[in-house]
């Protein structure tokens, strides 16, 4: 029997009436009631973002900037203890370093394991399974640690009813849920957590009725980031935001570069989170010192300001550097590593800064006053006369060139005066790998008096090829780091082929960067 007109037409109203109707509103209270849980002394900065792939490219850019390279990690598989997400996390984290380091080849990452046991082999057994094969400095370990589903949940519904024709009823529900994801950095050597390279960040993920609608919110350095979420990817996208914001936050903490610009922070000195981030960093290498000094000089080297031994010492030209580079950014004219000068220093644009038309030059210090042979002592010899030009020496012991399948070859490294010294392999497939300086010598400086051995205490090995095909060392010597100043292709990644290159487009790479003024010796590695 067909309801009475009357129902019909009381049947659309209601109808009309449930689907326009405001007073069903669940995902505004959720909201609120979600960010009370999360809310801080004060209200926070709000920013919308796709996602954090700009502040990955930012990254790449800084770790150029600071001349950060040679940064090789392992990466084990990051479990999800939830037991409540499918997606590959540990593949998320390989895409975001891979995107960090787009120009600035500065970190290489390895997928291996499921276990401790297995990366511990893997490490025990490096050195034997190729030649040139290094070890890897660090290792991520880590978990999905946390999926709080339904931490706040609001409903609220209608229905509309004429008995015995008519039942009608509408729902909306909104609920938000909390994500986290923990990462840590581990050195090879030991296995110990290094103190402080850690991330832990959460996520809150908002879901409306029945998961068409959808948000996350990330906070970090006192900003909210909300990002809206795709239909089709919901949670695994919330957890690839989470994924990045840790790549970023873990090779900024690891390499000790400012990350935080590129997650916003314009002032770290006015955030309280990054203010006690630039002070731990501060005391624990001023602790030693040595780590201090040697930070100093390598950025100030690679910024033109010094040209001397990155050895941790004070010395007359590295205090030169340091009271140059404080007046550039505006401090006391004095050679002073303050905590002043250190956050300055990370708050810089250097990009803005001036290159002097020579550095503060490292002179070895003099023998002894009086001792035999000391300048001014009996039976001295004359003055030095001009420099002679710069040459560089490679050998192996006892002069051997020829070696057996297999054997470990040895190279001692000297040049004629103080140098830094540059070496590539041109192996038996006819590739070219920088093997020196490394990620175990990051200082390409040697001194005249003290030869350099290779691989020596280094946690490589150079080894004749199994195929006994002839192989090319190219050294190259050079009055100043130029470094700097090669083309990023011809630096590449220690121990790694530089796609395409060729041992002549590096030397052509050398004879610019150095202006001419270099020497080069190259060493056939032969089978018997």
């Amino acid at each position: 029997m067909n309801p009475p007109l009357f129902v019909r037409v009381l049947a659309l109203a209601a109808v009309a009436t449930l689907a326009g109707c405001q007073t069903l509103e669940v995902k505004k209270p959720t909201v609120e009631q979600t960010a009370e849980i999360r809310k801080g002394p004060e209200d926070r900065p709000q920013r919308s973002i796709t996602g954090f792939s700009h502040a990955l490219r930012c990254m790449d850019t800084l770790l150029l900037d600071y001349g950060v390279r040679d940064v090789t990690m392992l990466t084990e598989e990051i479990t999800d203890e939830t037991k409540k997400l499918n997606a590959g996390t540990r593949d998320m984290l390989i895409s975001s370093v891979s995107d960090m380091s787009r120009r600035s080849r500065a970190v290489r990452l390895v997928a291996f394991g499921k276990d401790t046991l297995n990366v511990v082999t893997f490490l025990a057994s490096a050195q034997t399974t190729a030649a040139y094969q290094a070890i890897p400095l660090y290792d991520i370990k880590g978990s999905v640690s946390q999926f709080d589903e339904n931490l706040i949940k609001n409903q609220k519904d209608m229905g509309f009813g004429i008995f015995p024709y008519l039942n009608l009823g509408i729902a909306k529900d909104a609920a938000s849920s909390m994500l986290a994801l923990d990462l840590s950095v581990m050195t090879t050597s030991d296995m110990g957590v290094l103190p402080g390279v850690t991330s832990r960040n959460s996520v809150v993920i908002l879901k409306q009725g029945s998961g068409f609608d959808g948000d996350a919110a990330y906070h970090k350095f006192g900003i909210n980031y909300s990002m809206n979420l795709a239909r089709s990817e919901g949670q695994s996208q919330a957890l690839r935001g989470l994924v990045e914001l840790a790549a970023v936050e873990l090779i900024g903490k690891l390499t000790k570069t400012p990350y935080w610009t590129c997650l916003g922070v314009s002032d770290p000195k006015a955030n309280e989170e990054t203010k006690l981030e630039m002070f731990d960093w501060y005391h624990a290498m001023a602790s030693t010192r040595i780590e201090l000094i040697a930070y100093f000089q390598n950025q100030l080297r690679r910024r033109g300001f010094y040209d001397g031994p990155i050895d941790g010492e004070f010395n007359p030209a590295i205090d030169e550097a340091i009271s140059n580079y404080r007046a550039a950014l505006g401090l006391s004219r004095e050679a002073l590593l303050n905590e002043d000068f250190f956050y300055a220093f990370l708050a810089a644009d250097h990009t803005k800064i001036q290159r002097p038309a020579q550095p503060a030059h490292y002179v070895a210090p003099a023998a002894v006053a009086g001792a035999p042979g000391a300048p001014g002592s009996p039976g001295a010899p004359a003055p030095a006369a001009p420099a002679a030009p710069l040459k560089l020496s490679v050998s192996a012991p006892k002069q051997q060139t020829r070696f057996a399948r297999g054997e470990a070859i040895n190279l001692s490294l000297q040049p004629s005066q103080d140098a830094h010294v540059y070496c590539y392999l041109q192996d038996e497939d006819a590739k070219v790998i920088r093997f020196f300086p490394n990620r175990f010598a990051r200082d390409s400086r040697i001194a005249a008096a003290k030869p350099l051995t290779l691989p020596g205490a280094m946690r490589f090995q150079l080894s004749m090829n199994t195929k006994g095909v002839p192989e090319t060392i190219v050294c190259f010597a050079t009055t100043r780091d130029v470094m700097a100043s090669l083309p990023q292709a011809m630096v590449g990644t220690d121990f790694e082929p530089l796609p395409g290159a060729t041992l002549e487009m590096v030397s052509a790479a050398f004879d610019k960067a150095s202006g001419g003024t270099l020497a080069k010796e190259n060493f056939r590695v032969q089978a018997k």
